[in-house]
């Protein structure tokens, strides 16, 4: 795995919907700590939302439209930090 692997980057997946990505790093953590309560329940609980598949209140994907803003909202602020 390239990434590293912590439960903050796992809590983030999970907050932005990416269970795939949460499980491989819960799995990692879970390997290398064994008896870490707090683990083992996170990898059970993403476990069971990807075998019951997509949730209605799933994140949805950003349009093309709100990529474009999201995009224009960053380019402004470096904008406005390379003047600063």
């Amino acid at each position: 795995m390239d990434k590293i692997a912590t439960k903050t980057l796992a809590d983030i997946y999970l907050r932005q919907g990416h269970l795939r990505e949460a499980y491989e790093i819960l799995t990692t953590l879970a390997n290398e700590n064994p008896a870490d309560p707090e683990i083992r329940m996170k990898l059970t609980e993403v476990s069971m939302r990807i075998e019951s598949g997509p949730s209605l209140n799933a994140p949805k994907d950003p349009s093309p439209r709100e990529k474009i803003q999201v995009l224009e909202q960053w380019l402004k602020a470096i904008r406005k930090r390379r003047k600063a």
